[in-house]
């Protein structure tokens, strides 16, 4: 019988995985959103078990924990984004014309560019035109939901699976990771042991701290332009805080969102120069002291990767990967890690730098013949004549000896 090695079985097992990854992908968001929920919350049903108080109870003290939590945020900013976006979506009309009327013609005689050269004109008409038929597509569309009654069934479905499998995973965790380390073969478990410690670092790291900046950053910025009387202060701090996953993203897309605004409804130069601070300061606050505190340098991800991550995230598992992009991300840069570092330890790439310095010292053998000759140049130095040496006369010399 013709004996498999291990890493035939691991690529099959690496394959078989995938597939399941693949046919199973519909289903699989809740669980995902309900297995980090739980990671999340272990930590503190460990301190609640320790105090005295059972896995179970606990578990559900947390539960509830984050419901009220959830719950409460929903309560508090839903109201408020709906008010500000129907406020900003009402001034759409009004926002075009000073545009055209006041901020084109004060960039023109700035700069000598019109950087509205298009035609407003045009498009604050086809708003207007189309502003009625808003109401009809917003009805078309909860047709066409409400008509599917099968995948309005299975999208409540996997949002009520979420908290199941959150509370079952939290109650059990300790359980399901003693069971898989169990599973291990024994020469793998210290490997796994350490990857799985570093891969606990860097989401630790991400979930409860780059999150936390993200919400930090999105109140700082909130509230600071609340303070100067902006009136879409919170849904710029909101949409900002969310876009500063990206580095730099939210930064970008925050201070232009809220110079505009404040060129609209202050119509000075006071009030923007009152944003730039608002956001040279939460800069300088994430740069300084939240993200070095909050974060450190454990997730490392390029920006490039960063973007990759959500982009491809969201292809596959759509928003739901959008939010798991880069918890995942940040595994797997580990597990690369931890690749590459096996790989400059390997046969193959020692190897390789051994062969080549042997041939780096085979070109400066210092045992070769190196006599000077007739041949070896004007700047060649004669070796010395010892003492106990027979001295040969030239021929040509006339028989004398030096």
């Amino acid at each position: 019988m013709i004996s498999l090695g291990r890493n035939f079985w691991f690529v099959v097992g690496v394959l078989v995985l995938s597939g399941l990854v693949y046919l199973l992908e519909p289903i699989l968001s809740p669980f995902l959103v309900g297995i980090i929920l739980a990671y999340l919350g272990d930590p503190l049903v460990d301190r609640l078990e320790k105090a005295g108080l059972g896995r179970t109870p606990g578990a559900i003290v947390v539960f509830l924990g984050f419901a009220v939590l959830l719950i409460g945020l929903l309560l508090v900013l839903v109201p408020v984004l709906f008010r500000e976006t129907a406020r900003f979506a009402q001034g759409i009309p009004d926002l075009l014309r000073w545009l055209q009327q006041t901020l084109s013609p004060a960039l023109i005689s700035l700069m000598g560019v019109d950087p509205f050269d298009f035609q407003l004109d045009t498009l604050k008409s086809q708003l207007a035109d189309h502003w009625h038929q808003t109401g009809s597509i917003v009805s078309q569309v909860l047709a066409r939901v409400t008509s599917s009654g099968v995948a309005l069934l299975g999208t409540l479905m996997n949002i009520a699976l979420v908290p199941v499998v959150a509370f079952y995973m939290m109650r059990d965790w300790d359980i399901v990771i003693v069971k898989i380390q169990a599973l291990l073969p024994r020469e793998m478990v210290t490997t796994v042991n350490q990857l799985a410690l570093e891969c606990d670092e860097v989401l630790a790291a991400f979930l409860k701290g780059q999150l936390l900046v993200m919400a930090l950053l999105g109140t700082i910025y909130a509230v600071g332009l609340g303070m100067i009387g902006l009136d879409l202060a919170i849904l710029i701090g909101l949409v900002a805080g969310v876009a500063s996953i990206v580095p730099y993203l939210g930064f970008a897309i925050g201070i232009v969102a809220a110079l505009i605004a404040a060129f609209y409804q202050f119509q000075d130069w006071l009030h923007p120069g009152y944003v730039v601070l608002v956001f040279a300061g939460g800069q300088l606050l994430e740069g300084t002291i939240l993200t070095p505190w909050l974060v450190g340098d454990k997730i490392g991800l390029h920006p490039v990767a960063v973007i990759f991550a959500i982009l491809a995230g969201g292809q596959l598992f759509g928003f739901i990967g959008i939010l798991l992009a880069l918890p995942l991300a940040a595994v797997l840069m580990v597990l690369l890690r931890y690749l590459v570092r096996h790989y400059l330890q390997s046969e193959y790439y020692t190897q390789a730098i051994t062969e080549q310095s042997g041939g780096a010292e085979s070109n400066l053998d210092p045992d070769s013949d190196t006599d000077a000759g007739p041949d070896a140049g004007p700047d060649a130095v004669p070796e010395p004549i010892e003492a106990n040496q027979e001295v040969v006369a030239d021929p040509t010399d006339g028989g004398q000896s030096a």
